[in-house]
């Protein structure tokens, strides 16, 4: 499944059908994240208290979008055909890059990024010839560099946490491979290779796992999409045994619990998707209810989620939960107001990003909002 992303041509692919190519003159500059309340309400309840949420960046629907935000830098998306990517000095508010994808390729989120370098994608899709190709910024000079010797990408999703991310290749056997790397170094490796025509994708990147997905007998009676994980320090690739059947769509993995969805080409609602939870590899997999498809992240010490319900005349909501392990059932970190959508949610520096949609009000517009976790 191809990632929902605040990018080009359109805010959000669930909520908007297309936007104004109409870019902002003036780069925005998001207020800094206040540090979140972790007062517990009980003794036993240290750590667990909800952070207090921000604003960060408010602009129109056909404006300038947060793509994430670090402590010497944020990334902005414009809403132009192809995605100009600005990222921006928070200090100086001067912007240090502004990326223009080649003719005929649009950018794709996320933007990895640290202190001192920044990897942007960008896709052609369309056409005869589709292509990926991404390219690593120095910030310190903005000067543009593809990432020698790092293998080639071959699918657009992208799994980062902080300066590690992790994403698909393909190898001189023709074999789909999942690959971990270090955006300062560029050192990588194969986590796990699949024969063709299977491959594996969607790789959610935790402070010490990676999980992704495996498909295999793909265009067949037979397809089959399974979850895996793996230690970030050289671990092999473990399955996450499902609950129901093979269709696992995505997941995130953090200090051993794997949270993640399931999903079959059958069921009538493919937006939404029945999650579990397993504390281990061995413990027996427990419920947690609908979530919204592809909205599984892991951030900080916790794995977070949206939920999507629609009232008895048709006024959507939307919820962010959270979770982490030892925490007897989740936690409603937030509730938007009945009518106003949520992206899928991003993570830096163990702060979460989202960005609300308010789409029945005149004008228009989107406020990113973020919380430490």
């Amino acid at each position: 499944m191809r990632r929902r992303t605040v990018a080009a041509g359109t805010l959000l692919v669930l909520f908007v059908a297309g936007c104004s190519s109409t870019e902002p003159t003036t780069t925005p500059t998001p207020t800094p994240t206040p540090k979140p309340s972790v007062t517990p309400t009980r003794p036993t309840d240290s750590g667990t208290a909800i952070p207090v949420w921000a604003n960060v960046l408010r602009q129109p629907v056909d404006g300038q979008h947060l793509v994430t935000q670090q402590h010497k830098y944020v990334v902005t998306r414009g809403s132009d055909e192809a995605g100009t990517t600005t990222i921006t000095n928070r200090t100086s508010k001067r912007p240090v890059v502004r990326h223009i994808p080649a003719t005929g390729f649009v950018a794709q989120s996320p933007v990895v990024i640290d202190d001192h370098w920044a990897l942007i994608e960008d896709i052609r899709s369309d056409g005869p010839d589709p292509q990926i190709t991404v390219i690593r910024y120095d910030l310190s000079t903005g000067k543009a560099a593809p990432p020698t010797g790092l293998p080639p990408v071959s699918e657009p999703e992208i799994g980062a946490y902080n300066g590690t991310f992790a994403y698909s290749s393909t190898d001189a056997k023709n074999r789909s491979c999942l690959i971990v790397a270090d955006l300062a170094t560029l050192k990588s490796r194969a986590v796990t290779c699949v024969d063709a025509p299977g491959y594996v994708a969607d790789p959610v990147v935790s402070a010490d796992t990676v999980t992704f997905s495996e498909i295999t007998a793909p265009e067949t009676a037979r397809r089959c999409k399974r979850i895996l994980s793996a230690s970030l320090s050289n671990g092999t690739a473990k399955p996450v045994p499902a609950a129901t059947n093979c269709i696992q769509w995505s997941g995130a993995t953090i200090g051993g619990a794997t949270v993640w969805s399931e999903v079959a080409a059958a069921d009538p609602d493919q937006y939404q998707s029945k999650a579990y939870v397993r504390e281990s590899g061995d413990s027996p997999a427990r419920p947690l209810g609908v979530v919204v498809t592809d909205t599984i992240l892991a951030c900080g010490n916790w794995i977070l989620w949206e939920v999507r319900s629609v009232s008895p005349t048709g006024e959507e909501t939307y919820q962010i939960i959270r979770w982490r392990p030892g925490l007897a059932k989740p936690q409603r970190m937030y509730a938007a107001k009945p009518g106003v959508a949520l992206t899928p949610m991003t993570c830096q520096d163990n702060t979460v990003y989202v960005e609300a949609a308010y789409l029945a009000s005149t004008p228009t517009y989107t406020e990113t909002i973020s919380a430490a976790v």
